[in-house]
């Protein structure tokens, strides 16, 4: 029994095998070595972690994108890319990238339903501690990120049918002053070299286990027929308790609806 499930679960991954638009938020100089551009140094980070893995993740380069140059490493399976845009205009470009690459994807790919594109952004986060990565719907509320609200203003998921977008977000602390002042001089100012190396060294385990329980929510939807919101697939009544499993960071996960929380490990 037990052989026999995993070889179903082995036909299933063959068979549903999306690729990713993953999408890093941050600043271009002069404030891009800051704890705003998190998203950029999380994705530089991945890049290095799958290709030391084996995968066929090149170095980032300058490539033109949605009519800009734009620093991707374009892999078999993910594409990452770093906005080329301040933070806070972010929205129209991504949403030029997305229909450029989900274009061009669908053309080589006949929109094979088992090989579909899905789009996560990965942007720098206040109310979580330094490192932490977590992973939200699309739908979840931008919690004040001006770079999230320019996305959501210029991407509708009901423009897409079927479209397949999520969120991670890697922690950057909150400083304790919550005027706007104060948090805009914390996100801003150059990231001290304890900041830049813990980010550096704990944020790329997170986002691969993220991305790949955004995979797995994607195949648990294909195979029920449904689409879309990549932790929004599971109804849970409130009696329900989250189920655990092991991370890279090797931390145990909560495997919830609405969120995960990959925790960092101690330095």
């Amino acid at each position: 029994m037990a052989a026999a499930a995993a070889a179903t679960a082995t036909a299933e991954e063959e068979i549903f095998n999306p690729r990713f638009l993953v999408v890093s938020l941050g600043n271009p100089a002069p404030h891009g070595e800051s704890l705003h551009s998190a998203g950029h140094l999380a994705l530089q980070s991945l890049q290095q972690t799958l290709h030391r893995q084996g995968q066929n993740q090149p170095s980032f380069s300058s490539n033109r994108i949605a009519k800009k140059a734009t620093k991707a490493s374009l892999g078999d399976k993910y594409t990452l890319l770093q906005c080329p845009t301040l933070m806070n205009i972010s929205g129209p470009w991504i949403a030029r990238a997305w229909k450029e690459v989900l274009e061009n994807h669908n053309e080589s790919q006949s929109q094979d339903p088992n090989r579909p594109l899905g789009l996560v952004i990965v942007n720098d986060d206040l109310e979580e501690d330094m490192a932490v990565v977590k992973v939200l719907k699309w739908s979840k509320s931008h919690r004040g990120h001006n770079g999230l609200k320019s996305i959501m203003a210029s991407m509708k998921p009901t423009d897409y049918q079927d479209s397949k977008w999520a969120r991670i977000s890697v922690g950057i602390g909150r400083p304790e002053g919550r005027d706007a002042t104060t948090v805009s001089n914390y996100v801003l100012k150059p990231w001290s070299k304890y900041q830049k190396e813990l980010l550096y060294e704990k944020s790329a385990p997170g986002v691969l286990a993220a991305l790949k329980e955004i995979e797995e929510a994607w195949r648990s939807a294909s195979r029920k027929g449904s689409s879309g919101d990549a932790k929004g697939q599971a109804k849970k009544t409130k009696k329900e308790r989250p189920s655990q499993r092991e991370t890279a960071t090797g931390k145990a996960v909560d495997t919830l609806a609405d969120a995960i929380t990959i925790t960092a490990v101690d330095p």
